[in-house]
């Protein structure tokens, strides 16, 4: 078993090499196709808002409606087979992520920030379009974006893996439209296993979950 911040040398290669296996050059896009489809999922990311919560009349939800068909036309006039993937330098921020990626609109506005030693953190702001409960967010997306979370400790630690494990305890409910933290800690790592620590708080500071997850280097 090795302390935390202690990493194989050779276990980042091995991840880099099994995602080399996987990325194709045509899902590489050009900085400036990045740079453009990140603006437009921000936009979409505010027209999602605007529909969980708008109110207009039914003929004016038609039009739009109708609008938002004409523009995914436009969109799809040239269509790749698979999501673009950007450069992967163990932390897992693939382009397209449904956590983390900032060309997909659905991905809730969280910026994750890999700390020294196998580390992770994040401070941000869910909305309405989030909600489970009532004024609260819902499990499966804490779950996610803790599951985001663990896996770039782990990387930041120089042993990333895959989620094999992914342990919640909610110890309340988390509410949204405020300020919520969320940090992660590597535990310990034995062979080509990776144990992590995270949690989320409310901005009084108390838990509202809390995540243990195992992540595991592939074998060749």
């Amino acid at each position: 078993m090795s302390e935390a911040g202690t990493a194989d040398p050779t276990r980042r290669n091995r991840i880099h090499e099994v995602w080399d296996r996987r990325i194709l050059a045509e899902r590489t896009l050009a900085d400036d196709q990045v740079a453009a489809l990140a603006d437009l999922a921000g936009r979409v990311r505010a027209l999602t808002d605007a529909v969980v919560h708008t109110r207009v009349p039914a003929d004016e939800i038609a039009a739009v409606s109708a609008e938002v068909a004409a523009l995914t036309d436009r969109l799809s006039a040239v269509r790749g087979e698979a999501p673009p993937i950007g450069s992967h330098d163990g932390t897992g921020r693939a382009l397209a992520s449904p956590v983390s990626g900032p060309l997909n609109p659905i991905a809730p506005p969280v910026d994750i920030e890999p700390l020294p030693g196998g580390g992770a953190r994040a401070a941000f702001t869910l909305g309405g379009v989030y909600e489970g409960p009532p004024t609260f967010v819902h499990g499966g997306v804490s779950a996610m974006i803790l599951d985001q979370l663990l896996g770039v400790a782990a990387a930041a630690n120089g042993t990333p893996g895959m989620t094999a494990t992914l342990d919640l305890r909610y110890r309340r409910p988390t509410p949204y439209g405020v300020r919520l933290t969320a940090e992660a800690r590597v535990a310990r790592v034995e062979g080509r296993k990776t144990w992590v620590d995270a949690s989320i708080a409310a901005p009084d500071g108390r838990t509202t979950v809390e995540a243990t997850a195992m992540f595991v280097m592939p074998a060749r």
